[in-house]
């Protein structure tokens, strides 16, 4: 079976065959057969692949990790957990937000909290400006879903979508910045997503609490993990089911 996910990161990472190649030092049939076989590369190889294309080994071939080494891998992803969003430190959030360089995504209902920092908006229109991909979900403030939550926080009828509303007004200068893009979501959002290259942090969501009171995962990526993955791949599943926002 071909190996698609191999395949579209070196095409994303505008990496030929040739390239990969002579960075691991076999022959370019080798490669071809990585992809179009599904053939399994020896472990230095996958580690170098891995490094290049910026993907985790477990993400480009997952029948190579055996399931202990998962798991693992996935404690070891985990670098702190805070009990509540408002707990995490100010420091914590700038550093990741200053150090991002390739990829920011965010996944959120309202996520005020954010633009409670007064230069957060411009830093995103600058890692754009600088070749950064910024993609920004939000929650759509007329979807069921919305309602719903804003029912089980207990914040009252029609709360959480004037949030929405209320937050994206801080974002309008964004609209027209290339690398930008801001988009609507009905999904069910059992936890706030915010990446930060090979940095997240995942705000859980507990029936009954706010947000800013519901436990946090402070994780970093590892070639060998899938814990990671897990929640870009959910991220990746609302983007694809998303609409464009309107303002």
């Amino acid at each position: 079976m071909p190996n698609e996910r191999l395949r579209d990161a070196l095409m994303r990472n505008g990496l030929a065959l040739d390239q990969v190649a002579k960075a691991v030092n076999v022959d370019p049939k080798t490669v071809e057969r990585w992809i179009t076989k599904g053939r399994l590369p020896y472990p230095k190889h996958r580690h170098k692949i891995a490094a290049m294309t910026r993907e985790p080994e477990s993400y480009l071939w997952p029948q190579a990790i055996d399931p202990e080494r998962k798991a693992e891998s996935a404690v070891a992803e985990v670098v702190r957990v805070f009990p509540h969003r408002n707990a995490i430190p100010a420091e914590l959030w700038d550093r990741l937000i200053d150090e991002a360089e390739h990829n920011v995504d965010i996944l959120v209902h309202a996520g005020l909290f954010l633009v409670e920092r007064p230069t957060f908006v411009k830093d995103l229109a600058r890692k754009a400006k600088a070749g950064a991909t910024i993609r920004l979900l939000f929650g759509d403030p007329d979807c069921d879903s919305v309602a719903l939550r804003s029912e089980e926080e207990q914040l009252g009828e029609g709360t959480l979508a004037a949030r929405i509303r209320n937050a994206l007004a801080f974002y309008r200068p964004l609209q027209d910045v290339d690398g930008v893009d801001m988009r609507f979501h009905h999904t069910t959002l059992y936890n706030s997503i915010f990446r930060f290259d090979d940095e997240m942090i995942v705000n859980t969501h507990v029936y009954g609490f706010q947000g800013a009171h519901a436990p946090s995962l402070y994780l970093r990526r590892l070639s060998a993990g899938d814990l990671f993955d897990t929640y870009s791949e959910s991220v990746e599943a609302a983007w694809t089911r998303s609409r464009p926002a309107t303002f």
